[in-house]
């Protein structure tokens, strides 16, 4: 297929990593930040594919495995309360809470509907004018412009019924707390396509001078990570540290500007908590105050709530990259897709359900398709 064969092509990976085996000198350690990359990563066995001392792992780039626990309790309560259509995109609805997940609150009678857009529910709610509906808006700044919209459009068009409950975390800060913390191992970043595609990248370059990281925005096909995990090697090599754009069919630095004004209307910056990591300072949006009538928080008596995480479940420290999925006593067994213990063995994005997905809990090595490739002995440029 045109635009995606060609980043497929076993060939061009072969001479990826005969290049990457030529330039390293040592050993290094990269962080894919998005859940979609981690994806592909696991599906085509990229990470078997590196040369010996090359390791990445995996970051807090799934947006419902980033959302705090705490949240997904108050979308709980208010699910269930009366009088209430609850509205969300599917892969919210089995991830667990201190007590069951949405699907279970659905089963026992209470309205919760999957929605495919957020401007869904402007729909649902002048249907029923008598029902308080909310939306669940999680995600990171890559979702914020369509669930900005649906307050704007709430607020603009009178809906009075409509509120939303806000779960945005930014990406940035998220890197910065990585770097800071305790025991930081890793020396740079694959950046996240489909987030610069909406805020450009401009705001890694303070990141990547502050700490010293290279930091290459990719895509999201084999080859696609293949180069941008090549171009972060050539920049470690070399003792640089630059924000880089592989993905350059795609974005460029100054990412979608109406769509960045629109979040700015809506949204304020804030401090945010993060399932696994803890609260991280200026690290979310919150609705400003001029939208307070379509805040749920404001409007729903949720503001305690006790929490209660499985001691069992290592999720924190698989999105903060000190762990993989194999390392948890429980994957494959105790938590499964089917009946899961933390949010990374939910959602499309997860680094668990990745692994489940293809195969890992069979074999700790894992499967992959370009495993057997044997290295060329020069480059040729990856589809850009």
């Amino acid at each position: 297929m045109k635009y995606l064969d060609e980043y497929r092509d076993g060939g061009i990976a072969a001479k990826i990593v005969a290049e990457m085996r030529r330039i390293q000198t040592r050993p290094w350690v990269l962080m894919e930040v998005c859940g979609g990359q981690t994806h592909s990563i696991v599906k085509n066995g990229i990470d078997h594919l590196l040369p010996a001392g090359v390791e990445l792992v995996h970051g807090p780039g799934c947006p419902v495995c980033v959302t705090p626990l705490e949240m997904i309790d108050k979308a709980h309560a208010i699910a269930r309360s009366p009088g209430v259509i609850f509205c969300s995109f599917g892969d919210m609805l089995r991830v667990p809470g201190s007590d069951g997940d949405l699907f279970t609150i659905k089963s026992l009678g209470g309205d919760v509907r999957i929605v495919y857009s957020p401007l869904d529910c402007l729909k649902i709610a002048r249907s029923n004018p008598g029902k308080q509906v909310v939306f669940f808006a999680i995600g990171f700044e890559t979702t914020a412009p369509a669930n900005a919209m649906l307050a704007w459009r709430a607020r603009e068009e009178r809906v009075d019924n409509l509120s939303l409950l806000v779960s945005h975390v930014l990406v940035p800060p998220a890197l910065e707390a990585i770097l800071d913390s305790p025991g930081n191992c890793v020396q740079g970043f694959l950046g996240p396509g489909h987030v610069c595609a909406v805020m450009g990248y401009s705001e890694y370059d303070p990141i990547s001078a502050r700490h010293r990281v290279p930091i290459v925005i990719t895509g999201f096909e084999p080859l696609d990570i293949l180069e941008g995990t090549l171009m972060t090697i050539r920049q470690l090599e070399e003792g640089r540290a630059t924000v880089e754009n592989q993905y350059s069919r795609i974005l460029d630095r100054s990412g979608n500007q109406p769509a960045q004004q629109l979040i700015r209307k809506v949204f304020e910056v804030g401090d945010r908590k993060w399932r696994g990591i803890g609260s991280i300072s200026m690290s979310g949006y919150h609705l400003r105050d001029e939208f307070s009538q379509h805040d749920a928080e404001k409007l729903f008596d949720v503001a305690e709530i006790a929490t209660l995480e499985p001691d069992i479940c290592i999720s924190g420290e698989i999105l903060r990259g000190i762990k993989k999925p194999h390392d948890c006593p429980a994957f494959g067994t105790l938590c499964t897709p089917q009946h899961p213990l933390g949010a990374t063995m939910v959602s499309a994005e997860g680094a668990c359900a990745a692994y489940y997905a293809y195969g890992r809990h069979l074999n700790p090595q894992g499967t992959d398709r370009l495993h057997h490739i044997e290295p060329a002995t020069e480059l040729t440029h990856a589809g850009n």
